[in-house]
């Protein structure tokens, strides 16, 4: 058993929508096919992985460097020991060869996109769900088939913003969603004031609403938004400052008593591990929102969450960053508080398949191989182009 091709295409993000730092009209991603020389029903298994949501996508790095050594590689060290699958982390220890440790950057998105597109694989090759896969190999015993999910949206818009926020989240709402999160910082906090108020008459209480900074604030500023929406109980207070100002986030959570969420832009392990050692962050309240698509793959994102155990933290205090089908997968996998969706924003990798379930702020995928990114409607031309 062989990997033959790795391929990959940049596909563009659809929708002019902004938070408080960027716009996204000119965001892309890399979406990566393994093919293998096995069959499975008359068709050659491929597997698809992608590198994540508002980024940008990592061609360079990964047909300069990351697949040139995956195939020049003798293909007996691509497998398990078990010979019916491939090694996730052998892909990845081998997709990182001569690179120096640090200097993360996007290389951890073009591996991350690469080694979940193994796990795809895998899924595939065994013919089940990619959660129970993922599963199997980190022997967690699965609850649910499903994962408690909130609807992120809440965007600035170009135009009309005040008006589309309130349409986005009853729109989301009409969907069956019953938690939601929006984005701050990009207006002044009056505004801001005025545009949570809007989005707690539908979320109806602030235990269902988030709000997201995206790492606008200095210290200053995140301690006067803090003090401004600590009476509305809100679910979480995401990324206030730059997500590497470790020392803004321990001292706004000695007077924030709320939850703070952050680590979505955290790259490896050893970030984690300094979040956690500088950052203040708190046993049983506050949240880990890393991103298996943007460091290293799934492989290091089971690293991160075991080391959090070992520092007394709970894997439900884990909610990825992300909004697609991938990190539901994931979320199911390991046992995780459960992760976001993306139904309006963010297409063509955005949000689940039709034929997923939403149920009391569950989803549940289906029973396709894989991460079922082929009944993604909006992703089906795409994959189509790769395979």
């Amino acid at each position: 058993m062989r990997i033959t091709n790795i391929r990959d295409i940049t596909v563009p993000l659809e929708g002019n929508i902004s938070n408080a730092i960027v716009s996204f009209n000119d965001h892309t991603v890399s979406l990566v096919a393994v093919v293998s020389d096995q069959t499975r029903n008359g068709k050659v298994v491929v597997g698809f992985g992608f590198n994540s949501i508002g980024r940008y996508a990592q061609s360079g790095i990964l047909r300069d460097r990351i697949i040139p050594r995956i195939l020049n590689c003798p293909p007996e060290l691509l497998l398990a020991t078990n010979g019916t699958e491939f090694d996730a982390a052998a892909v990845a220890s081998i997709a990182m060869k001569n690179e120096k440790p640090g200097g993360h950057g996007d290389r951890a998105g073009a591996v991350g996109a690469l080694e979940l597109a193994i796990w795809d694989l895998n899924a595939k090759l065994a013919d089940e769900p990619a959660w129970m896969t993922i599963a199997k190999n980190f022997s967690h015993s699965v609850e649910a088939d499903s994962a408690k999910v909130y609807a992120a949206g809440g965007y600035y818009y170009a135009e009309d913003s005040a008006s589309r926020l309130r349409k986005e989240l009853e729109a989301y709402q009409a969907q069956g969603y019953g938690a939601f999160k929006m984005k701050i910082g990009g207006a002044t906090l009056t505004e801001d004031l005025d545009r949570i108020d809007t989005a707690l008459m539908i979320a109806g209480s602030g235990k269902n609403l988030a709000v997201d900074a995206n790492g606008r604030f200095d210290l200053d500023s995140a301690l006067e938004y803090g003090e401004a929406i600590a009476p509305l109980g809100l679910r979480w207070y995401e990324e206030p400052g730059d997500p590497l100002d470790y020392k803004l986030n321990r001292e706004l959570t000695q007077y924030y008593e709320g939850a703070i969420a952050t680590g979505e832009n955290l790259f490896s392990r050893r970030d984690m591990i300094n979040l956690v050692q500088f950052g203040g962050m708190r046993k049983e309240k506050d949240v880990f929102q890393m991103d298996a698509g943007l460091s290293y793959g799934l492989t290091e994102y089971v690293r991160m969450v075991q080391e959090l155990e070992k520092l007394g933290f709970d894997r439900k205090q884990c909610h990825p960053h992300g909004g697609h089908l991938i990190n539901l997968h994931i979320a199911i996998g390991l046992g995780l508080g459960g992760c976001e969706a993306y139904p309006g924003v963010f297409q063509p990798f955005g949000g689940y398949a039709p034929e997923c379930v939403l149920e009391d702020g569950h989803v549940s995928p289906t029973d396709a191989p894989g991460f079922g990114l082929e009944q993604k409607t909006e992703l089906k031309d795409h994959l189509l182009v790769l395979s």
